[in-house]
């Protein structure tokens, strides 16, 4: 088995949703240097799916590290739950360390956060809080109203630190495979407050593209999700939970990804600019 830092993880790492969005980046990474790494999805070779309990098990075997992300999310009914039974399933298949991808500024993710350390308190738990991915702009639930011409949110005028995903993931390898994390909290964020008018602007001057933002209530969100086919519960949460973190709360930016990793984290602007030189908005 490969061994990463001196005394860090040395054996397979399960990453319960090796296809999504921080996931997959994390499975790369892991696989870059040299882990032994599973990633997990509900139609793939691992076979891993939250509403399926009977595929934790088999997923976990062997396995001494797991990066845990909790669809639909952490806040969500059902969420401390399940929290407490991986925690221990995941004991008991001699799982040693966790990484767990938390919300930032959400209460209710709290509660599920210390349900699992609850229930997994023979392995160390590392907890990392994230602020609003930039990548939602561009692999995620925004990246059709951009190529569409307009971005519609709950968000208000509301500043948030959107932070990249590329320092998400590189934050989680650090703390699935070097010492110095167990029982931390980090708390990541951008390098700067960015309104979502603002982030749409940026876009804009990256790719020539005409796009704008148009806010909107969590009601009338809760109404246009369930037009596009999300249940109405499903659809009633999201929206509660986005305009709840949107309220100002979390308008504040940390400095725990330079912490972690000794280097400032990637600019909005920065990534704007990446992701339309990658192709993320093709055509105009």
């Amino acid at each position: 088995m490969t061994q990463n830092t001196e005394n860090g993880q040395r054996g397979t790492v399960l990453v319960t949703s090796g296809t999504g969005k921080t996931g997959r980046r994390v499975v790369e990474r892991l696989a870059a240097r040299g882990v032994a790494v599973r990633a997990g999805s509900r139609g793939g070779e691992v076979r891993f799916d939250w509403a399926d309990p009977s595929s934790w098990a088999p997923a976990l075997r062997g396995a001494e590290a797991s990066y845990v992300t909790y669809y639909p999310d952490l806040a969500a009914p059902g969420a401390p739950e399940a929290m407490r039974a991986f925690g221990q399933i995941a004991v008991e298949s001699g799982v040693r360390r966790l990484v767990l991808l938390s919300g930032r500024g959400e209460p209710q993710a709290v509660v599920a956060e210390e349900s699992l350390r609850g229930a997994a308190a023979g392995a160390a738990l590392t907890v990392v809080r994230s602020a609003f991915f930039a990548q939602n702009f561009s692999e995620g639930a925004m990246l059709d109203g951009v190529l569409g011409g307009e971005v519609v949110f709950p968000a208000g005028g509301t500043a948030e630190p959107f932070v990249d995903l590329d320092d998400l993931a590189d934050v989680v390898v650090a703390a699935l495979t070097e010492d110095g994390h167990a029982g931390a909290v980090h708390e990541l964020t951008g390098p700067r407050l960015v309104t979502f008018g603002e982030a749409v602007s940026e876009i804009g001057r990256a790719t020539g593209r005409a796009v704008r933002y148009l806010p909107v209530s969590g009601p009338q969100y809760a109404r246009m999700l369930e037009g596009y086919g999300v249940p109405g519960p499903e659809a009633g949460f999201l929206a509660d939970l986005f305009t709840t973190l949107l309220d100002g709360h979390n308008a504040t930016v940390t400095g725990d990804v330079k912490r972690v990793l000794g280097r400032d984290p990637k600019d909005f602007g920065a990534f704007a600019r990446a992701a339309a030189g990658a192709g993320a908005w093709p055509g105009k």
